[in-house]
């Protein structure tokens, strides 16, 4: 009988059916083609066909990958891949991976980014994302309204923090970052209760936290790259989590974008497959065309891939420690907060009529009710503002 494996053992693929390196990646570069859906739903895309159907990942590292997507910050979909991929080959799989994952995603978003830019200015334009904005809206709405249900259950204190956060961003119209790290805190510490925290718990929670910084000033390339590498580090869980922080320091704070703009951004996301938080790129474009969107790019995905390679077998030791998911939990209720009050504040600006009214909650309903992609969603909203505006040329 084969020992247990330690953190100390390099990534192995025991136990799984024999792949070529190269056909595995080319599975996440077919999934960040047409992988649509959100989070949760290329994660589980990944469990039916690397876990269940190919046997090319074992099951307890699809759920260590899974767990570590959770606790740490960074888009779920896109650290899970990356975890899977350093199973198989080490930091080279993950590399390779990361890459083959977002570069679709990357490229469809550059050639929205270049007609957004050329045709912005005409009406059909204009047109279109008057629909599609409202859309998002729902979207949004949709997204806080059922990471509640997953993430906050019948706990009162997860439920505080959730309220907290939501009136902070709506009042403010900005995310704190404190918070979350305070949110994050006091569900540890309740959960310890009179035992205090040992000192590799504490050394987690550290990695995990995210690191608190001054807003860029002005656009220059490495502000730009420096920006989204801190806003990388504020992804837990859901893509759309980054949103409250971008529209707190892009467009409150530091004012590269209006708040058109920036729901553009956020319905880029919505339409193309891959990490939601591509929207990033577009963000990016606008602010410094294709070198801006790159170095967005790279900024928000550093902080995903360095806590797969780096800290990953020391997560897979403490992951099941009670402490570390208390941490997580606050954190998470402090994001589906934020989401909620951003999804407000948005609201606020982009309902401006009983039409757009409409079509958010339509397509809030539709999602609540039935299983759709977003991407029908948006398109056919899309359509209906271009017949509404009467434009189409």
């Amino acid at each position: 009988m084969p020992r247990a494996a330690t953190v100390h053992d390099p990534p192995s693929a025991v136990g799984t059916a024999p792949v070529g390196l190269w056909r595995f990646y080319a599975y996440f570069l077919r999934l960040g083609t047409t992988g649509f859906g959100g989070p949760i739903a290329l994660a589980g895309f990944m469990q039916r066909d690397l876990v269940e159907e190919r046997r090319w990942i074992t099951r307890q590292d699809y759920v260590d990958g899974l767990a570590l997507a959770q606790l740490a910050p960074g888009p779920l979909a896109a650290q899970l891949a990356m975890y899977l991929g350093y199973v198989r080959a080490g930091t080279l799989g993950a590399s390779v991976v990361a890459i083959l994952f977002v570069l679709p995603s990357f490229l469809m978003v550059w050639a929205i980014s270049v007609a957004y830019v050329r045709f912005g200015g005409l009406p059909w334009m204009q047109a279109l994302f008057y629909g599609v904005g409202a859309a998002v809206i729902g979207i949004i709405a949709r997204s806080a309204y059922k990471l509640t249900r997953l993430t906050l259950g019948g706990r009162a204190l997860l439920w505080s923090i959730f309220a907290v956060m939501a009136l902070t961003t709506a009042w403010t119209e900005r995310e704190i970052v404190w918070l979350f790290i305070l949110a994050g805190a006091v569900a540890a510490t309740i959960a310890a209760g009179p035992r205090p925290l040992s000192a590799s718990a504490w050394a987690l929670l550290t990695v995990a936290a995210p690191a608190v910084g001054a807003p860029a000033a002005a656009p220059s390339l490495p502000a730009v790259f420096w920006f989204f590498a801190k806003a990388g580090a504020f992804v837990f869980g859901s893509g759309l989590a980054i949103v409250p922080f971008l529209y707190g320091e892009v467009v409150q704070t530091n004012g590269w974008l209006d708040d058109r703009q920036f729901l553009d951004a956020v319905a880029v996301a919505m339409i193309t497959p891959g990490p939601v938080v591509i929207t990033v790129a577009f963000i990016g474009y606008l602010i410094a065309g294709p070198w801006g969107m790159t170095v967005a790019a790279l900024g928000v995905f550093l902080p995903v891939y360095l806590l797969v390679v780096i800290p990953a077998p020391y997560f897979r030791r403490h992951v099941s420690q009670p402490l570390i998911k208390a941490f997580v939990e606050g954190v998470t209720a402090a994001a589906t907060g934020a989401i909620a009050g951003a999804a407000y504040v948005l609201a606020t600006r982009t309902l401006v009529d009983v039409w757009t009214a409409v079509m958010a909650a339509a397509t809030f309903l539709v999602l609540t009710r039935w299983k759709i992609s977003e991407l029908w969603l948006i398109g056919g909203a899309a359509v209906f503002g271009l017949l509404l505006r009467g434009r189409f040329a």
